[in-house]
């Protein structure tokens, strides 16, 4: 007989059938589950129209905003250029030593101060001196034939001496000051209306260059050329801008002069309507900047290709590389804008980039966020305690990002004339200050 003192096993037990209370609640969840789908899809629906129209409108600030910016940059270099004496002298004051613009001036001077020199008068005296020295008849008649050497000798010489006047340090200092006396006439330049040093008419911009030529005069007395005595007072132009399109493309200039104040502030409200918006913010902050990036990009493309348009237009006999040097120094400052502009849109794409939930933008942030921290502790280690200042950082960590934002813009906004280092350099301390508030945010110390 055998015997355990395991107790048998019970007999299998099935699950209770749901009771009718039961049932009905399990169909009436099922019920509700069902009336919240199609409830989720009729709002869904409805909302539709409503969440199209706002990116489409969006979209469209965005572009109108774009299209602003690229004209705020040319408005405020237009401005600029005819209200800022120091910014228009700072313009046109390298021209003072541009090879090819001395070339172009030496080759004007020279032909005017020739212009001004009989030769056949100056053969004949000598001529005359000749045979008053008792020279045989057939060599003062020889000296009546030199007539053409005599020509090519004198504009050696003349050129030599205005290329002397222009290349020297005298004529930088004269043409910079001529300028800056003559800036209040740029205004009246760029209108047609002037008869100042500066004058716009038959679609040039030109300087008079006659100061110049009182100087050739004076050095050439010097050198024992007393002919150069009966040159008299002369005004002759120097072309600096010359082509068809000058009057209406002045015209323009006018224009965003007038608006150059307004429309950089109307740019920027524009596209933080935009912004505002649209349904995923941060989106459309990364897709202005990157409008905007786009815009400077189309006005760097339209500076270079209208640059060859000019070239090409110019008038037969122009030296073409003087005249390139003259608008790459007219349009040295826009460029400089432009970058600046650009940078800066690029720089706001990426920091928009960085608060969002992508996977480099949170590896990017913890990393970062890890490296501070453990240098936080590291100091902690060593005896440093934040202790009021880690709380209150931690307490208003927001605010204080926008704080620090807020001061970053205003400095970019009041800057007379951002360069692109000027970006980068403000970036760089933007960031810098962001490090130490998440340096400074311990809540526990």
């Amino acid at each position: 007989m055998t015997s355990s003192d395991t107790p048998p096993p019970e007999p299998e037990r099935r699950p209770a059938a749901p009771s009718g209370d039961q049932r009905a609640s399990r169909q009436h969840g099922g019920e509700l589950d069902e009336l919240r789908r199609r409830v989720n899809e009729l709002e869904g629906a409805r909302h539709a129209p409503r969440h199209w129209l706002r990116a489409l409108g969006s979209v469209l600030l965005i572009i109108l905003a774009s299209v602003l910016a690229l004209l705020a940059v040319v408005a405020v270099w237009a401005n600029s250029i005819i209200r800022d004496t120091d910014r228009y002298v700072a313009t046109v004051a390298p021209l003072a030593s541009d090879p090819d613009v001395q070339e172009a001036v030496t080759n004007r001077v020279t032909d005017v101060v020739l212009q001004q020199i009989d030769v056949d008068a100056l053969v004949a005296e000598l001529s005359k001196a000749a045979s008053q020295e008792g020279v045989p008849p057939r060599v003062a008649s020889l000296i009546g034939d030199l007539s053409g050497p005599i020509t090519s000798g004198l504009k050696e010489l003349v050129s030599t001496t205005v290329m002397r006047v222009v290349s020297s340090s005298a004529f930088e200092k004269a043409w910079t000051n001529a300028n800056r006396r003559a800036h209040n006439a740029v205004d009246k330049a760029l209108t047609g209306t002037s008869d100042s040093v500066v004058t716009l008419k038959n679609d040039q911009v030109a300087i008079d260059v006659g100061p110049i030529v009182a100087q050739v005069k004076d050095r050439l007395v010097d050198a024992g050329f007393g002919a150069a005595a009966k040159i008299p007072e002369v005004h002759t132009d120097f072309v600096v801008i010359e082509g068809k399109d000058v009057g209406e493309i002045k015209s323009y200039l006018r224009v965003l002069q007038i608006i150059g104040n307004w429309l950089p502030i109307v740019a920027v409200l524009i596209a933080a309507a935009g912004v505002f918006l649209a349904s995923h913010r941060r989106r459309a902050l990364i897709g202005a900047a990157l409008g905007v990036f786009a815009a400077m990009v189309v006005l760097g493309v339209c500076l270079a290709v209208f640059r060859a348009v000019y070239l090409d237009h110019l008038p037969p006999g122009t030296n073409s590389d003087a005249a390139g040097d003259v608008y790459d120094a007219l349009v040295r400052f826009l460029r400089s804008s432009l970058r600046a502009v650009g940078a800066l849109a690029l720089v706001t794409a990426l920091g928009a980039f960085l608060v969002g939930p992508s996977r480099v933008a949170v590896f990017t942030r913890s990393f970062c966020r890890r490296g501070i921290g453990a240098g936080r502790d590291v100091a902690a280690s060593a005896g440093l305690r934040l202790g009021a200042v880690g709380r209150f950082v931690h307490r208003f960590k927001r605010w204080i990002g926008a704080l620090i934002l807020a001061v970053a813009a205003v400095v970019l906004f009041t800057w007379s004339y951002p360069t692109t280092m000027v970006v980068i350099w403000t970036a760089v301390i933007v960031l810098a200050a962001f490090a130490i508030r998440e340096f400074l945010d311990a809540p526990a110390s």
